[in-house]
């Protein structure tokens, strides 16, 4: 099985605001700083695999408006293959206002744009290309009928598929899914597929056992300060995350996501690819951003060398 990634998915523009505290309804306050950057759920995935070495070819619709072109150019830049990455005429592009909090918890608005025109006749048109791949990402910030085709299509040509049910909508038909690889929500999201609470790591793996049950192969549930957990039909699998002082968590579960895909595609190892994920999300928060603070593979493995040494000491 080959080690290309194939991402069919969302691109947005963060436009970020660090603020002391969410004002109130009706209230207006100043807030310390402003920062723009790239995003959306699709894009960010496809970057942290892409700066962590993987061979990512991406699916993606832009605005014809002053975003798409700095947007495309981005990717382009980072090594992603752009050829399936094009502008919707007369439509603005995706756009995520993101309100950051000093904690580093953080809110989001999205407005998909553009992506809302990213259809299933744009997968069948990139098909040859995504036969090149060995695994193929998905998100839901793009019309629900091109996740079920895409899902379709890659279980009749054996590619796997891990889908991120995120942003979750109570919409999504989990039997049109069930032949997805990995299903990869958060306790949020988990919560509002199946109905049950996922607030604790026993809840979450009650609630991912129901999905299971139902034909999905694997669930990742990421558990955010405490790490992951792998359900599948046999023992759940706690993976632990690495403890860091949290600048920002924007785009963490993107980054564990995107580190996941790069260290499986390459490696079939899905513990070892969830511990490798685990680590990349923690230093993801570590600075400010998405996209800009998901570190190269230089860089990550140099986290990791510090990690070792500060376990050793």
């Amino acid at each position: 099985m080959g080690t290309r990634i194939g991402v069919v998915g969302s691109n947005m523009v963060d436009l970020i605001t660090y603020t002391d505290r969410m004002p109130a309804a009706g209230e207006t306050l100043a807030a310390p700083s402003f920062a723009m950057g790239h995003g959306g759920k699709g894009a960010n995935q496809a970057v942290a695999a892409a700066k962590l070495g993987g061979d990512v070819l991406l699916v993606s619709r832009v605005g014809d408006d002053l975003f798409g072109g700095g947007t495309i150019k981005n990717f382009q830049d980072l090594g992603i293959d752009t050829r399936h990455v094009r502008a919707v005429p007369g439509t603005q592009s995706g756009v995520a206002p993101i309100f950051v909090e000093p904690s580093g918890e953080n809110r989001i608005l999205i407005v998909k744009g553009a992506n809302e025109h990213l259809l299933p006749a744009d997968v069948d048109a990139a098909a040859d290309d995504l036969r090149t791949c060995g695994l193929i990402l998905l998100q839901l910030e793009i019309p629900l009928e091109t996740i079920y085709h895409t899902v379709a299509w890659a279980a009749r040509e054996g590619i796997e598929v891990l889908l991120n049910p995120a942003p979750a909508v109570p919409e999504l038909d989990v039997e049109r899914i069930l032949s997805a690889t990995f299903l990869v929500p958060n306790q949020t999201e988990l919560t509002i597929l199946t109905g049950l609470p996922a607030e604790t790591p026993a809840q979450a793996e009650a609630a991912a056992r129901t999905l299971v049950a139902r034909g999905i192969r694997a669930v990742i549930v990421t558990l955010g300060a405490d790490g992951a957990l792998l359900v599948t039909d046999g023992p759940a699998v706690h993976v632990p995350s690495v403890r860091v002082r949290a600048h920002d968590t924007s785009g963490a579960g993107d980054a564990f996501i995107g580190a996941f895909a790069q260290h499986y595609a390459a490696n079939r190892d899905v513990q070892a690819a969830m511990a490798w994920g685990a680590s990349y999300a923690a230093d993801s928060i570590t600075r400010p951003g998405t996209q800009k603070a998901f570190a190269d593979a230089a860089t990550f493995a140099r986290f990791r060398e510090a990690l070792k040494a500060s376990a050793g000491a």
